[in-house]
């Protein structure tokens, strides 16, 4: 008789909430083993016993049969006494304590889930939360751990007998659930007016038909509302643009499937991977040679598209299509668009609470359709481009990113522009999800939100605090308020240390660091640098020619004053005021002559401004990157051409563009130019970082920094150093601009903290 064996098993990661308990139940089950599962605040701990192969196969099929939301960072089994009172394998209740676990993202609706909500017979047919362990909210709707329903915001809704009975049978779907509900028991839809008042009788009918007729609603959602209108009528565009006070950024739009964006942009096999992805990213997009959307995106070359993740998106869709029975519709093309852009005034938070909506959107929305389930944390939609992020957030927070080594617990308050915080455990790193720009009390008082419930949510006390070397910053100004010990981390150090912690580089790498701006060592404006980086030890080894920023934060704001800077570099200043008549062309030549208000900026965003006013492209830009944007997607609708011939020079081993900007001074096609512009760029930056591997010895080069949005840039760059045996990181897990920041910083912050 082969004796019992007995191991107790402890499961990390983000593994509640998932359905892994039910699913290590039917794996003992089947293998005849005794013992017990649970949830406690360091993951799943499971107790097995019973015949020793059985016990193997159970450990060997644990990860490798895991459900689909989950995700494993360790498995550890150690042998202990058997128990001759073990009985039938079962499920116990979840034990507190310190966490060391995590609450994993929201995600989509899956396809279980869609069945039902379009199964006229499904008792679930049309209710806008249905959901089960594979899909739903988790992030944004909990308190605290373990992820429980009483410490979530479905705590106040009692299940009814036929939801409990789904909830208590480990063989269904829905065994613990959290947010398990019915029309019978569950969270509710309501459609009001701006005062609250309810309006209709069949709230996704009645949202519909305004959309239809060319209103505006504001939508509660899983992190916070959304504001949309129907993205075909130019005139509803038009209006929130105004309300919002958004003039020409472009909108995010909304479609069924991947098939309704047929004409409005090209999709690419990975493209279509991301947007049917649980996560249900906004993905950037080629726009489509029909492109029809008057308004939505305008100027630039990319769309902004995402697919339904809530079921209430889903049902506004079934809506339009005439309430088809079944999923099949969902396979065919539906002309219904609908701008789905962020519920805030101009540079505030998403608006997550009623009464919050209500105040803040109220000038905005002619309608609300809302719900009585609260949203614990904002959590906005995340954006991507060819699975580099833009903005990483809603199904992607909080998931952990690995960091090479371990050390104390950080808190890095990341940057002013952009911001996001990021906070370390052991040799875990948790990004927030997008905050916002600093520049208004509202973003400030989300940031100190954040901050909160990230610790608080984790079982965090930081230990260090890292924040940007500016001293005016909010977030820098917060850092002090903390009690740890704090760190000032150089704005472009810790651009490549966010790329260096997503790759697990321990040792030496170039960096490129290429954005608008970020304060230096020696209190001046860069943007454009060259860095030897070994973990929190950097050096800068060289910049981008300096150029004069004529009003100093202004000149980010209008081109028109780095290109008049440009030519006032290449001594040809007497152009200024002929090339830019409506503008004080002889006041800024003045300025330039006298050196005054024109600090040195060595930054890559203003060389691209600088490209971007003398070629007529933009004077003067609505909003952050404007004049980047518009300038990339001139050089891609005119195709790929090749640098040109002494397009640079280096000096000192700094990098001099004025030669490429004399070409373009003169040119006379701007397509044409604003190719050169990229091309010749990423020739230089190549050659320039070809240079100082071979001097320094070092064949990893980190590309961090919002320019490395930029796919032309982007790419070019990518593929000429890999042509030269440079070994090219780019940010994969985080934005590589601001919104990556605190990564970088907690990751300084901890390797210095332990040196």
């Amino acid at each position: 008789m082969t004796l019992a064996v007995r191991r107790r098993v402890r499961v990390r990661g983000a593994v509640q909430g998932v359905g892994f308990r039910p699913y290590v139940y039917r794996l003992a089950r089947e293998l005849e083993l005794a013992g017990w599962v649970r949830n406690d605040a360091e993951g799943v701990e499971i107790d097995l016993q019973g015949e020793p192969r059985a016990v193997e196969r159970l450990l060997a099929r644990l990860e490798r049969e895991a459900p689909p939301l989950a995700r494993i960072r360790a498995v550890e089994a150690a042998e202990v006494e058997s128990d001759a009172r073990a009985q039938a394998f079962a499920i116990l209740e979840s034990r507190a304590g310190a966490a060391r676990t995590t609450v994993t993202p929201d995600v989509a609706v899956c396809e279980a889930c869609l069945e039902e909500l379009f199964e006229p017979r499904d008792r679930r047919y049309r209710y806008a939360f249905v959901n089960c362990t594979h899909c739903g909210p988790r992030y944004t709707i909990t308190r605290a751990l373990p992820y429980d329903r009483p410490q979530t915001s479905m705590a106040g809704f009692r299940q009814c007998p036929a939801c409990l009975a789904e909830y208590e049978n480990p063989a269904d779907r829905r065994f613990h659930a959290q947010p398990n509900a019915c029309p019978t028991c569950g969270p509710r839809l309501s459609l009001t007016d701006p005062l609250g008042v309810s309006v209709g009788h069949d709230p996704v009918a009645e949202s519909l038909a305004r959309l239809r007729a060319g209103e505006i609603l504001a939508i509660k959602g899983l992190g916070g509302y959304h504001l949309a209108c129907d993205a075909r009528n130019a005139a509803a565009v038009a209006r929130l643009r105004a309300r919002k006070q958004r003039e020409e950024k472009p909108f995010a739009v909304m479609v069924a499937n991947c098939e309704s964006l047929a004409g409005l942009a090209s999709v690419s096999g990975e493209e279509r991977s991301l947007l049917e992805s649980p996560e249900r990213p906004v993905v950037l997009l080629d726009k489509g040679a029909g492109f029809e959307l008057a308004g939505v995106a305008p100027g630039v070359a990319s769309l902004g598209a995402m697919l339904p993740c809530t079921p209430l998106q889903y049902l506004l869709f079934h809506e339009a299509a005439g309430r088809p029975a079944g999923t099949a519709w969902l396979a065919e093309p539906q002309p219904l668009a609908l701008v789905m852009t962020s519920a805030n005034p101009r540079g505030e938070p998403i608006v997550r609470g009623d009464a919050e909506a209500y105040a803040r959107l109220g000038q905005i929305a002619d309608a609300f359709l809302l719900h009585d389930r609260e949203i614990v944390a904002r959590c906005d939609d995340s954006v991507l481009r060819a699975g580099s992020f833009v903005r990483r957030a809603r199904g992607y927070t909080p998931q952990v990113i690995e960091l090479p080594a371990e050390g104390p617990s950080v808190l890095a308050l990341g940057g002013y522009l952009k911001n996001a915080v990021c906070v370390t455990r052991g040799r875990e790193a948790f990004l927030s999800p997008h905050v916002g720009d600093l520049d208004n009390a509202a973003a400030c008082r989300a940031l100190e939100e954040t901050v909160a419930r990230l610790c608080d949510l984790l079982a965090i006390e930081p230990e260090v605090v890292a924040h940007d070397l500016h001293p005016d910053f909010y977030s820098t100004r917060l850092a002090e308020t903390f009690g740890p010990p704090t760190i000032g981390v150089q704005h472009h150090h810790a651009h490549i240390a966010a790329v260096c912690a997503e790759h697990g580089v321990t040792g030496p790498v170039l960096g490129l660091a290429l954005d608008g701006v970020g304060l230096g060592t020696d209190g001046k404006m860069w943007g454009g640098e060259l860095l030897y980086v070994d973990g929190a030890k950097w050096n800068r080894i060289g910049h981008l020619a300096p150029l004069p920023a004529p009003g100093g934060e202004r000149a980010a704001r209008e081109p028109w004053r780095m290109a008049a800077a440009a030519l006032f570099a290449l001594g040809r200043g007497g152009e200024i005021a002929a090339r830019f008549p409506q503008r004080n062309g002889n006041g800024i030549c003045a300025m330039l002559e006298r050196g005054t208000a024109c600090p040195p900026t060595t930054s890559a965003g203003r060389w691209f401004d600088a490209a971007a006013g003398l070629l007529g492209v933009r004077e003067v830009a609505s909003f952050e990157g404007q004049a980047a944007m518009l300038l990339e997607g001139l050089a891609r609708r005119h195709g790929a051409v090749e640098p040109l011939d002494g397009g640079f020079d280096y000096q000192d081993g700094n990098l001099d563009l004025l030669p490429l900007i004399a070409t373009l001074a003169d040119a006379h096609d701007s397509g044409w130019a604003a190719a050169v512009f990229h091309a010749t760029l990423a020739e230089a930056l190549a050659q320039w970082a070809q240079a100082a591997a071979e001097k320094e010895g070092v064949a990893r080069v980190a590309l961090g920094g919002g320019c490395f949005q930029n796919r032309i840039l982007s790419d070019r760059l990518i593929s000429r150093l890999t042509a030269v045996g440079l070994q090219p990181l780019q940010a994969r897990l985080a934005p590589p601009g601001d919104g990556g920041l605190a990564l970088g910083q907690a990751w300084v912050g901890l390797q210095a903290r332990e040196g």
